[in-house]
């Protein structure tokens, strides 16, 4: 008896149902946190700094359904935009998948628990501040991506003509 392949490894980005897709999310926080584009160079610093509607527990949005009107600069992920956003964490499931690559071990459709992304050390749960207990965005840098924007690599190269 063959076993059945999960959907991630047989349906592309672009064509899941909006159950499969939004199943992707690992839970991780790590999209939610507040990042600083140098405007002369275009390096990005990563903060420990979450949007408020981030439940710093859960790592989950608190008001998802609404979080566009809420927060106006909210990015909504599509299979459209996922390759324009070089700032998507390398851990994230919908970024490995467009690199051709596998769900980690402890993703939670891997796992079976969502447990497992805290084990791994992947979730920012317990390590945030909230945006409305900062003053100066900057004392909170924790990194950066890719200052020289190698990070660019990720991205499907054009289609060339034959």
């Amino acid at each position: 008896m063959t076993e059945k392949a999960p959907f991630w490894k047989t349906t592309p980005l672009a064509r899941m149902t909006q159950e499969q897709w939004e199943s992707l999310c690992d839970g991780c926080g790590q999209c939610c946190l507040h990042k600083i584009e140098d405007a002369d160079t275009g390096a990005v610093a990563v903060t420990n700094v979450a949007c408020a509607y981030l439940d710093a527990e859960t790592c989950r949005c608190q008001d998802y359904a609404n979080r566009a009107v809420n927060v106006p600069d909210c990015v909504t992920l599509t299979s459209d935009n996922l390759h324009s956003l070089y700032w998507m964490p390398e851990t994230c499931a919908y970024r490995l998948l467009a690199e051709g690559k596998d769900l980690a071990w402890w993703h939670p459709l891997v796992s079976g628990d969502p447990a497992t992304v805290i084990e791994a050390g992947v979730s920012v749960g317990g390590t945030i501040v909230s945006e409305e207990a900062v003053e100066n965005m900057e004392d909170h840098v924790t990194g950066w991506i890719n200052r020289h924007k190698p990070h660019l690599k990720w991205r499907h190269p054009p289609k060339r003509d034959s």
